[in-house]
């Protein structure tokens, strides 16, 4: 491809090199090589339009000998279609002609030849448009050659003819090229179409694969112009708007067996399955039959408006895979006299019309005798053959779509002209205000007026030419559709028109998917991620292909296949879809927790053991136990455990302010009031036997109303330290809100960790205190030594409170007031039950030792209560 574009190149400079300088040197039409041998279809006139037509779809390849002059091309695969295209530019012509409000006293002719869809072919018919009409005879004013071309049938042809026609500024409009590239005015001046671009073909296919979500796409192109620069087009579209392209490939020109098996290949393994060609009806027809051979369905096909509408692939033999085909064509036109007008073809008729014979030889297998190119199998030809009696795509006018550009480029080309001749002179578009020549119509001059051509035709619509030489883009979505009788039927189900500020319109409920099936195919790497995951891409893969992740806890995405989750604030949480943030729950230690509940039945139940020890003391306060043991002091310090106790249910349960004030200040007044109490009974004790040592005075510094002063003084210090903590930095509920937890956690703040620090640490004081002294007083008279249970309970309690610093900051959550709790209970249980069980034991199951005789003994040791 790449040699013969090089080479299609080399000779269009040097032929355009040679015919310039003929012009120039002697102004005379005259080819360096002989154009007579193509055959040509001319009629006269006053302006003469020139005609390209692929009537055949190929060059024989005939071996030259380079001894002789070359044999006259052949070709070979007659096109009706294309013929029908021929026919419909007679057809205006002659149209116009018999118009009396256009052109009048003017005359249009053709000069019509068959390209043979090749690059080579095209550039040698161009030359003979550009030639005089006999070779050899002179021709000052070149009136052989045409001012304006109409044709060629594909992009790639139109390349080659616009390159070589733009050296001389010979506009030629075409009516089937649709390649982006011929938009480009510095490279092709000279060239108008009333086929709307690739550019805009492309834009509504892109827009078709974003309507329906197919994010995995597979592209196969032709490989020419119209095929390869479509398909590049489309593919960088989408891209933007998000899909993928799954492949890209290209048909072979010569359709080879195994590169062809390749392609379906890859289709098949790719996983898409939808699959855009953008190719000639000739390569699609190629790829499909290997699909057919290879059993490949389930593939949703989208058309390039090339082969949209081409009877060739609508044959029975390819509805399986086919059926449901999608695909943008040209809008249609109902051409009032075309069918007739087409019928009208015999060769009896026209037998100097060289197609005309080859058509009827095609048409009807049969051959018309001497200088027929019809197989000499074919019977001959015996005049009861009659076209109307035919079914073939060449009189079928239902879907007159290239036929109308044809018609339309002839239209303009004649509204072109008769806006030349109705030029006033000093209004005219030239310098100084001046007007073309009737007589003498020079191309550049009917190229101007054509660019500015604008007028509505009888349908309706508006022909006019942008600034690149564009028609204004209007397409129909095709679907193809089985009818009940087993014929393809081409359903318009949708339009798209590029003026509209809502291009496309889709109807899906008329649209039938491969396999008559009514849902939408659904085409992609991988499925969406639903909300409440995200996009992970995959290594070495396209953005399209994918795996979908589980948002983080904490994290959210609330829309299909999004990029990243986002973190919900701190107050929030992710619901289980992870697809919502919701409020988190706001946790404390409650009443109605597991926890919640054991520890209030443990302050219960250690409320309770003191209330019955206090009225076990109570009955037996007139016994000789009790009243050695100071009763007053034992009732207190059974009362401020009661509280030590109770003061640990206001831990439990919504932390409010008056509840947060209220647990630290209650805990330490209540802990520092029974310390107090024991630190005094424990100086008693002490001081008691210091006092029955001779000469000693010390009990009278001791009594009741010292023991009094003792306890409240040690108490009022705590009271101070808490009345002055509520007072500057009181402790107030906080919400302990972070990203990484689901809860809140309600608690309590101290407020002033200084002042929390002192109420534990004159705790902690006081326990010490008490815990020297009775360790002094561990050795006394056993009968009344209480100092060593105040010692085993004291050791308890700093045990518990050691213990309890380390566990305290690291516990999380409520747990840490569960904590503090189990702390309080701890100690307090160690008081009560170090203190008071011995005490209880002797008052309710060893009456016979709470008398006085045995308190005040002084017995051996196995005497102990």
């Amino acid at each position: 491809m790449v040699f013969q574009g090089v080479f299609v190149c080399l000779m269009v400079l040097f032929l355009s090199t040679s015919i310039s300088s003929q012009l120039l040197q002697s102004q005379t039409c005259r080819l360096i090589r002989s154009t007579s041998d193509l055959p040509v279809l001319a009629s006269e006139g006053d302006i003469t339009i020139g005609g390209l037509f692929p009537l055949h779809d190929n060059v024989l390849n005939i071996p030259q000998s380079f001894t002789a002059k070359p044999h006259s091309t052949q070709c070979s695969g007659f096109n009706f279609r294309s013929f029908r295209w021929m026919q419909t530019m007679i057809f205006a012509i002659e149209e116009i002609n018999r118009d009396k409000r256009l052109l009048t006293n003017l005359t249009l002719g053709y000069k019509m030849y068959d390209s043979c869809s090749t690059h080579f072919h095209a550039l040698h018919t161009a030359l003979a448009l550009m030639s005089k009409n006999e070779e050899g005879t002179e021709n000052p004013e070149c009136r052989g050659r045409v001012s304006v071309l109409i044709g060629d049938g594909g992009s790639t042809l139109s390349v080659v003819v616009a390159r070589f026609l733009g050296v001389f500024h010979v506009p030629q409009v075409s009516y089937s090229s649709s390649c982006a590239c011929l938009s480009n005015k510095l490279e092709f001046p000279a060239f108008l179409r009333t086929m709307p671009s690739d550019f805009f073909q492309v834009d509504a296919l892109a827009q078709l694969v974003q309507h329906f979500g197919w994010s995995w796409v597979g592209t196969v192109a032709g490989d020419d112009a119209y095929g390869r620069g479509g398909a590049q087009i489309f593919n960088d579209e989408v891209t933007k708007l998000g899909a993928c392209i799954a492949f890209y490939e290209i048909i072979p020109k010569n359709h080879e067996k195994a590169e062809m098996s390749r392609i379906l290949e890859r289709i098949r393994d790719s996983g898409a399955r939808v699959v855009l060609v953008f190719a000639l009806e000739q390569d699609a027809r190629a790829l499909v039959w290997e699909a057919i051979r290879q059993n490949l369905t389930g593939i949703q096909w989208l058309a390039s408006e090339a082969w949209i509408t081409a009877a060739i692939l609508s044959t029975p033999e390819f509805h399986s895979i086919l059926q449901g085909s999608m695909g943008y064509a040209i809008r249609r036109a109902d051409i009032p006299g075309l069918q007739p007008f087409l019928l009208r073809l015999h060769p009896s008729k026209y037998p100097q019309d060289p197609f005309v014979l080859q058509f009827w030889e095609e048409m009807f297998k049969c051959s018309l005798g001497k200088g027929s190119d019809s197989s000499s199998l074919s019977p001959n030809c015996n005049g009861s053959e009659v076209l109307a009696n035919t079914s073939n795509i060449y009189s079928d006018v239902s879907q007159l779509r290239i036929s109308y550009n044809v018609y339309k480029a002839v239209y303009a080309i004649a509204h072109a002209l008769d806006s030349m001749l109705h030029c006033e002179p000093g209004k005219g578009p030239f310098a100084g205000g001046s007007c073309p020549s009737s007589s003498s119509i020079q191309p550049w001059q009917l190229l101007h007026y054509l660019k500015h051509v604008h007028f509505t035709n009888e349908f309706g619509e508006e022909t006019k030419f942008d600034n690149n030489g564009d028609p204004v883009a209007m397409y129909d979505l095709i679907n193809w559709q089985l009818s009940g009788n087993g014929v393809m039927q081409y359903a318009t189900v949708g339009r798209f028109d590029e003026t509209m500020q809502l291009k496309l319109v889709i109807e899906e409920k008329k649209i039938i998917w491969n396999g008559n099936q009514r849902q939408v195919p659904v085409s992609v790497c991988s499925t969406s991620c639903p909300p409440g995951t995200r996009r992970a891409t995959r290594p070495n893969f396209p953005l399209c292909c994918f795996d979908c992740i589980l948002c983080a806890a904490g994290e959210v995405s609330n829309q299909t296949d999004a990029l990243e989750c986002v973190k919900c604030l701190p107050e929030f949480w992710s619901n289980t879809r992870q697809d919502t943030c919701i409020p988190k729950p706001i946790e404390f230690l409650s009443y109605s927790d597991t926890m919640g509940i054991t520890l209030l039945a443990v302050a219960l139940l250690g409320s309770c053991f003191t209330l019955a020890v206090a009225l076990i003391f109570a009955c037996k306060r007139h016994t000789p136990l009790v009243r050695a043991n100071n009763s007053e002091l034992s009732f207190l310090i059974l009362s401020s455990l009661w509280l030590c106790f109770m003061c640990a249910l206001a831990f439990i349960g919504q932390p409010t302010s008056w509840s947060c004030g209220l647990r630290h200040t209650a805990f330490g007044i209540a802990f520092s009031l029974c310390l107090s109490c024991i630190l005094g009974k424990t100086v008693v004790v002490l001081v008691a036997f210091r006092a029955n040592l001779p000469g000693s005075n010390v009990m009278k510094w001791f009594g009741p109303l010292q023991q009094r002063v003792i306890i409240f003084l040690c108490t009022a210090v705590q009271v101070v330290i808490c009345s002055t903590w509520l007072c500057v930095a009181p402790p107030i509920p906080i919400k302990l809100m972070t990203r990484e937890t689901a809860q809140i956690i309600l608690l309590c703040d101290v407020g002033s960790p200084i002042a929390f620090s002192l109420v534990l640490g004159y705790i902690g004081l006081l326990a010490a205190i008490c815990f020297l002294l009775a360790f002094f007083a561990r050795k006394l008279p056993d009968n009344f030594n209480e100092a060593k249970f105040i010692t085993f309970s004291m050791l308890i309690f700093c045990a518990v409170w050691i213990a309890f610093v380390p566990a305290y900051v690291s516990s999380p959550g409520k747990y840490t007031v569960a904590v503090e709790i189990f702390a309080i209970l701890a100690s307090s249980y160690g008081l009560l039950l170090c203190i008071f069980t011995p005490k209880c034991y002797i008052l309710l199951l060893r009456p016979e030792k709470n008398t006085k005789k045995y308190l005040m003994s002084k017995s051996s040791s196995e005497r102990k209560y």
